[in-house]
């Protein structure tokens, strides 16, 4: 058994609340710019007080609707401005923000609503509106639905408003969040006012304080503020007083960083990988792919030397003029920190842009732990592990590899189900479910999924996690799934993606051809085959990729198969696809 402690920076007191810092900044500095909202093609700013006084007319009118202390109140929405304006009135009025995904189903919209007995809920689209509207019989609780375009507001005093928050502390419940789940109905994570103050504080102040420290420093949340990620983001924010903004579109995220020009970013791998494949995809069908793959070697070299010698930083210098550049200008030109969590980086990826001037900080943490368990720091990444453990947090590594958390971050448990609260909690120490080791310095990495570990009939062990993050590297690769359980060779499911193929198909003068004939076409499967081959080459003969088949159709989040942080569903992919799994042992 192996521990890592690192002490706190910040304790928060009992009285404390999620609405403190944002209505004192608001008496002390009133005309300090905290948030920029969307303008048309630009955007305007909105100071401490005029971001206070929307809170405070918003929980009046929550207040006038008959929300009481510990109600729930739903947010159902895409990323934007008014979300983090709910998110806080919601706060304010004393009552208890319940998120839900805007992808969910009628049937998710039903089970979060009913097992969290929400009072109202705020909708942002037709759609969403339809599957409350369809459902709304079988719940008896709620009372209203909103449109979060046209939030209620209200007149109530002030004096009785601020009475309302104050009777809000630290122990008090902020916040239900969903388990987004890849098995099973979600379970409601309770998390409370301390719970996210003390780990947005520990982390602002101690693990990424030249991240939070910077002057005028702002970021461009894209990632659903439904996902805790985003969540401990909006909070740390408003708690530190940088700009925040918002954008729901994602595919004009170019164009929005270009213009918001944020110093810090915050997405899951999947975006960073895109940004790569866009970036190649872009070079060769300029005729350009060699310098592109000879400036992505450099970069990855000039991060990975210790000292790099005078050639090496000769050819760095050349290609951030030619390559580099360009690429930090694409995600705004200000961008010197990111935060990557959800998923494992990989660390080729990871020393790509770190080589580029973009130091990708990979973190790890679950709902259950208000987000970050370890993250890496500015001046310590080590790239390859999720960097030690947050200010005072616990890290211990199980007997059987299981990765353990203690501190302020970890969750009171889940709502209405004590026993899965048991199964996970145990005298203080969150039971993870994922494996990892730790090493003399405090850096953890995680190896793998304690119930996702592949057995095969010869008894290998097999992480599926590591050979997946390699393949999925490769531009024409967009999910994958290893299987081999109880099986006598390790073997895969690849599926391709779609905006790279065309581009493929583009340079390769195969316009017509079809999902359907790409996955038997020669030229794409020696692509595949070299993928799979880079992908084996990171562990022994026994784990590697045997045999492997591509799909004509994607893994996603419409289709059932993925979560909405793009996590593929394992036990729903192995049930849809059993022929085609079968089909490799045949």
């Amino acid at each position: 058994m192996r521990e890592y402690s690192v002490p706190a920076k910040v304790t928060i007191v009992d009285s404390a609340n999620l609405t403190g810092t944002l209505f004192s900044r608001a008496a002390e500095e009133p005309n300090r710019v905290v948030l920029r909202r969307k303008d048309g093609a630009g955007w305007r700013d909105v100071t401490a007080r005029e971001f206070a006084d929307e809170v405070a007319g918003v929980a009046k009118g929550l207040i006038a609707a008959g929300v009481e202390p510990g109600d729930r109140v739903a947010i159902m929405s895409r990323t934007r401005y008014e979300w983090t304006i709910a998110d806080y009135a919601i706060w304010t009025a004393g009552g208890i923000a319940v998120p839900i995904y805007e992808t969910s189903s009628a049937s998710q919209v039903e089970w979060i609503l009913g097992d969290s007995g929400a009072k109202a809920v705020f909708v942002e689209a037709d759609d969403h509106e339809k599957a409350v509207e369809s459902v709304r019989e079988r719940l008896p609780e709620l009372a209203h639905v909103w449109r979060i375009d046209a939030l209620p507001t209200g007149e109530g005093s002030d004096e009785d408003l601020a009475e309302r928050r104050e009777s809000r502390a630290a122990a008090d419940l902020a916040t239900i969040i969903y388990t987004s789940g890849t098995t099973g109905r979600p379970k409601g994570c309770e998390l409370t006012h301390g719970n996210l103050l003390a780990t947005a504080r520990n982390v602002a102040e101690g693990a990424l304080t030249e991240v939070f420290g910077i002057h005028d420093g702002s970021t461009l949340l894209f990632l659903p503020l439904a996902h805790v990620f985003a969540r401990l983001i909006e909070v740390g924010f408003v708690e530190t007083g940088l700009i925040l903004g918002h954008t729901p579109d994602v595919t004009n995220i170019v164009d929005d960083l270009g213009s918001f020009q944020p110093t810090f970013l915050l997405a899951v791998p999947r975006v960073f990988e895109k940004v790569y494949i866009g970036a190649e995809q872009k070079a060769i069908a300029d005729g350009k792919g060699r310098i592109f793959r000879i400036a992505a070697d450099t970069a990855i070299a000039y991060s990975r030397a210790e000292s790099p010698g005078l050639g090496l930083r000769l050819k760095h210098a050349l290609f951030d003029r030619l390559v580099y550049g360009k690429l930090r200008a694409a995600v705004g030109g200000h961008v010197t920190h990111a935060v990557s969590g959800g998923a494992a980086l990989g660390e080729r990826l990871g020393h790509f842009f770190d080589g580029v001037g973009i130091s990708i900080l990979e973190g790890y943490g679950l709902t259950e732990t208000t987000a970050p368990i370890a993250v890496n720091m500015p001046g310590g990444n080590r790239i390859g592990t999720v960097g030690k453990p947050i200010p005072g947090t616990t890290v211990r590594i199980a007997d059987d590899g299981e990765v353990l958390a203690k501190g302020p971050n970890v969750f009171v448990g889940y709502w209405h189900n004590e026993e899965a609260s048991k199964q996970c909690l145990e005298d203080g120490w969150f039971h993870t479910g994922d494996v990892g080791e730790l090493d003399g310095d405090g850096y953890l990495k995680i190896t793998g999924r304690k119930k996702e570990i592949i057995v095969t009939t010869a008894g290998k062990n097999v992480a599926p996690a590591p050979l997946e993050d390699r393949l999925r590297a490769h531009p024409l690769v967009s999910q994958c799934l290893v299987v081999g359980d109880g099986r006598k060779f390790i073997g895969c499911l690849v599926t391709l993606d779609p905006e790279a193929l065309e581009q493929w198909k583009q340079q390769h003068g195969k316009t017509s051809l079809s999902i359907a004939e790409a996955v038997k076409d020669p030229d794409v499967i020696k692509e595949i085959d070299a993928a799979v081959a880079d992908a084996n080459s990171t562990v022994s003969h026994a784990e590697a990729i045997k045999k492997y088949r591509l799909l004509d159709v994607d893994f996603t989040q419409e289709s059932g198969h993925l979560t909405p942080t793009l996590k593929v569903k394992r036990n729903l992919v192995e049930r849809d696809f059993a022929a085609e799994i079968e089909a490799l042992y045949a």
